[in-house]
C-alpha cells in the first residue's frame, strides 16, 4: 500500500508504547508505518533491552533500530510514583496502549485496562504476553523460542533425520506483533462506531497455532501426525528448493495442476501429465520422492539462469534463492518494500538502507548517553508536568469527528505553546527573489539550539531569513559546485546558495 506516513490511514493516531524487546515493538512499529505517532516508553536507567542486541554500528543495535524506526522515545520510571502518575496521564491523551508486562503487573501499578479505561473509555490496550492475560499458563513467562516450540512449529520444521528446528530469526514474534497490531485496528474501527475502545490480548503462541492450522486439523480429523519435510509442505507436489549446475539454488512451487502440467511440459516431459502416477496432486504425493527425484534431477542438468527463463517462458512459480548481501545490490523482488516509506526518512550514516531511519527522537531520549550522564536521574516537583507537552505537543484532531484531544482532568492545565508549536505555526521565509527557490527551514540543530535556551543556531546553519547564523566561509580559490546566489540578500534568503 503506497502512501506517506503523514496520511496513512492512522494519521492522528497516538499510541504509548510501554512494550520491550520484540513482539510488542513489532506492533508498534507497524501501526507506526500507517501513520500513527508512536510514544515509546523506556526505562530511564537501562533502556529497552533490544538496545544490546547485536549486530551493532557505531554503537547502535540494528534489530532495535529496525523495530524503532520513526518512534519517538521518553525514559519514565514506572517503579517511581511520579512514573505511573506519568504514564497515566500520558494514556489519557493518546488512543493506543502497547504493553508486554508479565499479566497482572500493569494492574498492580495501577495502570491495568479497567483504571485507565475508567479515565478514558475510548482507550484500546493491546497486551502482548506469553501465554495471554487469562489460563492456567497466564503467569509464565515467555520468549519466541518457547512460543515456537510449544506450539509445535519447530517440530513440523527441518529434515526427518534433523532435530526440531526454530527459526534463526524473531519468527514468533513477528507474527504476534503483527496480530496485535492487526487486533489494534480492529479495535479502532469498532470504536469509531461504538465510541468505546477494548482490551486486545495477544499470547505469543497463538497466531502460530494459525499458521500450522492445517497439521493440528489434519490430526484431529484423521489422526496423522505431521512430522518433518524439508523444503516439502506435505500437501502439494512438486515442490521444493533445487540446486542447479552452478551451485545456486532456486525454488519451484507446482502448488496446483495446472501448474505442474506446464511444469512437465518445460522439462520436456510432456507424457508426464498423462502419467496415473503423476495426473493428480493426491497421487503425486504418494510418489512424491520419486517425482522431486525427477525434478532435481532436470534442474542440476542446467545453470540457474537458464533454468529460471525455461520455467519464466511456460510461466511456472520460481524465485532464485537470494542471499542477504543480494537484497543491498538489488533484490529480485523489485515491489519489496515498495509500499513502505522506510527510504523517504534520512537515514543515519551506517544504517542499512532496508532498516529505515534511526529511531526518531532517540536524540532526544532522556537516557543516559553515558556512565557519567546525569539527565536521566533529574527529578523534582513539576517534572511530569514540564514532559507532557515535551512528548504530545500540539494537540491533534481525533478521527471520527471527536474534537481534537485536550488535556484530561489530571493533566496539567493550559499555558503558553511549546517551542515544537510554535515552530510548526511559524510563517516560512519568502522563496530567493533572485531564483526563486524555496527558503530552507531551520535545521534540526538550529531547533535544539532553540531548545536548550541559546538565542543563536549553531555556527555554520543555513537558517532562514532573519536568524543571527552565519554561513560557512570557503577559503578563497577553493573549489565550489554551486554558484553563489545573484540575489541582492547574498544568500541570506535561505535558498541554500
Amino acid at each position: 500500500m503506497a502512501h506517506d506516513r503523514a496520511g496513512g490511514p492512522l494519521a492522528g493516531i497516538r499510541v504509548l508504547e510501554l512494550g520491550t524487546m520484540y513482539a510488542a515493538p513489532t506492533c508498534g512499529r507497524m501501526l507506526r508505518d500507517f501513520g500513527a505517532d508512536v510514544i515509546k516508553v523506556e526505562d530511564p536507567n537501562a533502556g529497552d533491552y533490544a538496545r544490546q542486541w547485536t549486530p551493532m554500528k557505531n554503537g547502535q543495535s540494528l534489530g532495535f533500530a529496525r523495530l524503532n524506526s520513526g518512534k519517538r522515545s521518553v525514559g519514565v520510571d514506572l517503579r517511581s510514583q511520579e512514573g505511573k502518575d506519568l504514564v497515566r496521564r500520558l494514556a489519557g491523551e493518546v488512543d493506543v496502549v502497547i504493553e508486554s508486562f508479565r499479566p497482572g503487573r500493569m494492574d498492580e501499578w495501577g495502570l491495568g485496562y479497567a483504571a485507565l479505561a475508567a479515565d478514558h473509555p475510548g482507550l484500546v490496550m493491546t497486551s502482548v504476553s506469553g501465554f495471554g492475560q487469562t489460563g492456567p499458563n497466564r503467569e509464565r513467562p515467555g520468549f519466541g523460542t518457547v512460543a515456537e516450540t510449544g506450539s509445535g512449529f519447530a517440530y513440523i520444521n527441518g529434515w526427518p533425520d534433523t532435530p526440531p528446528t526454530s527459526p534463526p530469526f524473531g519468527f514468533a514474534d513477528s507474527i504476534a506483533g503483527i496480530a496485535a497490531a492487526m487486533g489494534t485496528a480492529m479495535a479502532l474501527y469498532r470504536r469509531e462506531r461504538s465510541g468505546v475502545g477494548d482490551h486486545v490480548d495477544i499470547a505469543l503462541y497463538e497466531p502460530l497455532m494459525f499458521i500450522i492450522g492445517d497439521m493440528i486439523i489434519n490430526y484431529t480429523g484423521t489422526g496423522f501426525v505431521q512430522g518433518r519435510v524439508g523444503n516439502g509442505t506435505g500437501s502439494a507436489s512438486p515442490r521444493g528448493v533445487y540446486e542447479a549446475a552452478d551451485g545456486k539454488w532456486l525454488s519451484i512451487a507446482a502448488s496446483n495442476q495446472g501448474i505442474a502440467k506446464r511444469l512437465f511440459a518445460a522439462m520436456g516431459r510432456p507424457e508426464m501429465i498423462d502419467d496415473p502416477r503423476y495426473a493428480t496432486n493426491e497421487v503425486r504425493m504418494q510418489h512424491n520422492d520419486e517425482l522431486q527425484e525427477i525434478v532435481k534431477a532436470w534442474v542440476a542438468e542446467r545453470p540457474r539462469s537458464e533454468v529460471l527463463d525455461i520455467l519464466e517462458k511456460f510461466e511456472v512459480v520460481c524465485s532464485p534463492g537470494q542471499r542477504r548481501q543480494r537484497h543491498r545490490r538489488g533484490p529480485a523482488l523489485p515491489r519489496a518494500h515498495a509500499g513502505g516509506d522506510h527510504r523517504q526518512q534520512r537515514p543515519r550514516p551506517g544504517a542499512h538502507p532496508w532498516s529505515g531511519a534511526a529511531p526518531r527522537g532517540l536524540r532526544r531520549s532522556r537516557l543516559p548517553r553515558g556512565p557519567g550522564d546525569r539527565r536521566a536521574h533529574r527529578r523534582g516537583p513539576g517534572r511530569a508536568a514540564r514532559l507532557i507537552p515535551f512528548v504530545l505537543g500540539p494537540a491533534l484532531p481525533r478521527r471520527g469527528g471527536a474534537g481534537p484531544v485536550r488535556p484530561g482532568p489530571t493533566a496539567p492545565a493550559a499555558g503558553p505553546p511549546s517551542r515544537t508549536a510554535a515552530a510548526a505555526r511559524a510563517p516560512r521565509p519568502a522563496p530567493c527573489p533572485a531564483t526563486g527557490a524555496a527558503a530552507r527551514s531551520p535545521s534540526s540543530r538550529c531547533r535544539r539550539a532553540g531548545r536548550r535556551g541559546r538565542r543563536r543556531p549553531a555556527a555554520g546553519c543555513r537558517a532562514a531569513a532573519g536568524s543571527a547564523g552565519r554561513r560557512r566561509r570557503r577559503p578563497a580559490g577553493s573549489p565550489t559546485s554551486r554558484t553563489p546566489c545573484p540575489g541582492p540578500t547574498r544568500g541570506r534568503c535561505g535558498c541554500g546558495r
